[in-house]
């Protein structure tokens, strides 16, 4: 109590002080007498401010309870003086109001379904063949064919030997001679015919031998048996299985849901509780109180069972008709007849004569050095036998006969199309809502002031003409704030983006270019 007393002391002290050296005239004296008549009003309301203090500080651990933000706001407001205050200015404690903006969101009212159309399958008659008995063959033996040909055996092959003369009865050259012959040069297995060498020929060897000849090829012959049938019942196809489609229509429920009108917030508002308070430049007693969020019911169609089908089976149909079946195809039983040889005598050589010695009309080498040995490279031609020989032309077979397969027409429901279901989706419905959505919260804030202690009458006529200067009307100029000067005062806070409240605060002094002090 006794620092509160000092301190209001010691404004107003500061208040006489600054009052002297700001007043523009000489009547100081009442001034001093004017302040003194306040100080003993302030000292009455400091024995009321003292109780109320009191009662505040018995509610601390209640109000400590309370949400963050409302804790802050509380411990913000146990600080009754403006912070780094200065000495001969005013401070009031103002309320900014919290901002809003309006939003549109979009709520659900009818959830995304799908309407269903049955399409019926459509069938078409037609002819169709059934097969009655099916197609077969039988067989036709035929007789194999031959002819008569004549055709040389060779009797005897063709032969070459050497001998002594140009001629076949000269008599055969010598192995020795032909070797020697060889060793000296005589190309004895290219030699060419009826050329002579030098030198005598040991005749080749012969013998008779017998040997097979084809007379007639093997064959066979063919004995056909024909195919064996049965009549039996068989079950022919009508008309074919299909399905039908049957529609389950959906099944929708009414669903409210509750969505923020406006979203929970807090704002001060003036009250007289103990607990409340107490703006210390009005006197004015202020409470921080929660509003609680407001709602209200969009009602909404929501999908509980979608809209189905379901297939229903239709059998399908068939008829009992008679046919031929075959039990054992047509085959045919064949006997072989061997092939036909004759004997036939061949002469055939043994060994192979030997040559020596070189052409006779070579005449490289002199006379003089021949031996007189002379052997002839002598050919006899192949002998042969024309004979009479019975060929196979046609092998004995058979003929296959077709035997066409025999039909019915029977008239058949053929499915053209299917049954089908046509799904066409029908969107979801919205509805768009307003609502408001907080993009600043309100706030308490220390605001530097004019007041009886800085305010004359000479400083608001400086105001008022700043104001008529910059096209504002503040009307009478008289020093006196008025409800005009307030009302100028506000419209130059707006078009400033300056602070607007009831007060006319320093920084729209400043702004006009007036000196607060």
């Amino acid at each position: 109590m006794q620092n509160r007393k000092t301190r209001l002391s010691l404004l107003i002290s500061a208040g006489i002080i600054t009052l002297a050296g700001c007043s523009s005239t000489a009547n100081t004296q009442a001034k001093i007498d004017e302040l003194k008549e306040k100080e003993e009003q302030l000292q009455s309301r400091e024995a009321t401010l003292a109780k109320r203090e009191a009662e505040v500080a018995n509610q601390v651990a209640a109000i400590n309870t309370q949400s963050q933000t409302q804790e802050n706001a509380v411990k913000n407001d146990e600080e009754l003086l403006p912070p780094n205050a200065s000495a001969g200015e005013c401070y009031a404690r103002i309320w900014v109001e919290p901002k809003y903006k309006q939003v549109e969101k979009q709520v659900l009212v009818k959830s995304e379904s799908e309407s269903l159309e049955t399409i019926p399958a459509s069938y078409q008659t037609v002819q169709e063949k059934i097969l009655i008995s099916p197609a077969a063959s039988k067989i036709v033996p035929t007789a194999a064919r031959y002819e008569t040909r004549s055709e040389k055996v060779l009797v005897s092959d063709a032969t070459r030997s050497w001998h002594v003369e140009p001629r076949s009865s000269a008599a055969p050259a010598s192995d020795g001679v032909i070797a020697t012959a060889k060793k000296y040069g005589i190309d004895i297995d290219n030699a060419k015919p009826n050329v002579c060498y030098h030198e005598h020929y040991l005749a080749p060897k012969f013998e008779n031998v017998n040997e097979q000849v084809l007379v007639s090829d093997a064959s066979e012959t063919i004995v056909p048996i024909p195919a064996s049938y049965r009549t039996v019942e068989k079950q022919i196809l009508v008309k074919e299985a299909s399905s039908r489609v049957e529609t389950v229509p959906a099944v929708y429920e009414t669903v409210g849901e509750q969505v923020i009108d406006k979203p929970a917030h807090q704002v001060w508002k003036k009250g007289t509780g103990a607990i409340q308070k107490i703006d210390e430049s009005t006197g004015e007693i202020m409470c921080l109180v929660d509003v609680p969020a407001t709602y209200r019911t969009v009602y909404k169609q929501v999908l509980k069972t979608p809209a189905t089908s379901r297939t229903v089976e239709i059998p399908a149909v068939y008829e009992t008709v008679k046919v031929q079946e075959l039990v054992t195809p047509a085959s045919e039983t064949r006997t072989a007849v061997p092939a036909k040889y004759t004997n036939v005598s061949k002469k055939k050589q043994v060994s192979d004569g030997q040559y020596i010695w070189h052409e006779v009309h070579d005449k490289s080498l002199p006379a003089s050095t021949r031996t007189g040995n002379k052997i002839c490279l002598v050919e006899q031609p192949a002998q042969y036998k024309t004979v009479q020989k019975r060929v196979l032309v046609q092998p004995a077979g058979f003929e296959t006969v077709a035997i066409p397969a025999q039909y019915k027409n029977v008239n058949v429901q053929k499915l053209v199309k299917a049954a089908d279901v046509k799904r066409t989706v029908i969107p979801a419905q919205y509805k768009t809502v307003s609502q408001d959505e907080m993009i600043a919260k309100g706030f308490m804030e220390w605001r530097s002031i004019l007041c009886e202690t800085n305010m004359t009458r000479s400083r608001i006529g400086d105001i008022q003409r700043a104001l008529e200067t910059r096209g504002y009307n503040p009307g009478r100029i008289d020093g006196v704030i008025g409800k005009d000067t307030m009302a100028a005062v506000n419209l130059f806070q707006k078009d400033n983006s300056l602070p607007v409240d009831k007060y006319l605060n320093i920084a729209t002094v400043k702004a006009l270019g007036v000196a607060p002090k």
